[in-house]
């Protein structure tokens, strides 16, 4: 199921939006947050949660902007953290978009040129921070990084992510044009496509004419079977009724409304308002 409001699958609780609840600065509520959403998705079938939006936003009219947390990486990347906690209790949580990815009408062909201290001071620290809370799965961009997709970037996604970081997790591709070259995109650390296997087609081939080792083939294999393995340990044996979550919830998400709320107070100046 998709986010990142709650569970987008049948009638689930929604909250307020993710711009709205990074201005509350309460990780605790968010954490609170994400067990409510784990709860709705295995209540209603569901193992897994794209809602963990935390791209940096650089400016208002980007289209995902109400999608994420805020401007800053530390607030990404806390609050980012904290829900994927709180889902993490009952399901797995999707953390999104990986990386640069700020930019709406051009995601699709922009390439971010970027150099590698703004990459890891600006742009990659709340990931981290996610990673350490033991996110389960990593979506890559659409957009390009330095002349590569994300989705083929082989430094993005296997040099920083799986090696130096330790990502345990399996990463998967945004949808539809989130890979372009199967074989580059699966050679760089892309290990499932989404929503479906059409560049990922050209797997057998590659492997058959020696572009695809058979390691990296054990080795996405492995990070998707041991992750779903992982979460399903976490798996109860029944859940609480939806209604009675409804109701529980509701009350939750009023409170993060409340606490969403910022007011700024304009005092008299000389000369000013």
């Amino acid at each position: 199921a998709d986010g990142p409001r709650g569970a987008v699958l049948g009638s689930s609780t929604c909250f307020p939006v993710t711009m709205a609840r990074g201005a509350s600065w309460d990780i605790e509520l968010e954490n609170k947050v994400g067990q409510a959403v784990g709860l709705e998705l295995r209540a209603q079938g569901a193992n897994t949660w794209g809602g963990v939006c935390i791209n940096l936003v650089r400016h208002p009219a980007w289209g995902r902007a109400q999608e994420s947390y805020g401007e800053d990486p530390v607030v990404l990347g806390k609050m980012g953290a904290a829900v994927t906690r709180g889902v993490q209790e009952n399901a797995i949580a999707c953390v999104k978009h990986f990386a640069v990815n700020s930019i709406e009408v051009a995601r699709f062909k922009v390439n971010v040129k970027i150099e590698e201290r703004v990459l890891h001071e600006m742009y990659l620290p709340h990931f981290k921070m996610c990673v350490d809370a033991d996110a389960g799965i990593i979506m890559s961009a659409y957009n390009k990084m330095n002349g590569d997709y994300c989705g083929e970037n082989h430094h993005l996604l296997t040099e920083i992510l799986k090696e130096q970081w330790g990502f345990k997790g399996f990463v998967i591709s945004d949808w539809v044009l989130g890979v372009r070259n199967g074989i580059k995109g699966f050679n760089a650390g892309l290990d499932v496509e989404m929503p479906a296997c059409w560049r990922f087609q050209m797997l057998p081939f590659g492997i058959k004419l020696g572009k695809i080792k058979r390691e990296r083939v054990d080795e996405a294999a492995n990070r998707i079977v041991n992750t779903i393995l992982k979460f399903e340990k976490n798996k109860k044996n029944t859940y609480p009724p939806l209604q009675e979550l409804y109701k529980q919830h509701n009350e939750l998400a009023l409170e993060v409304a409340h606490k969403s709320i910022v007011l700024l107070k304009n005092d008299k100046v000389d000369g000013g308002m």
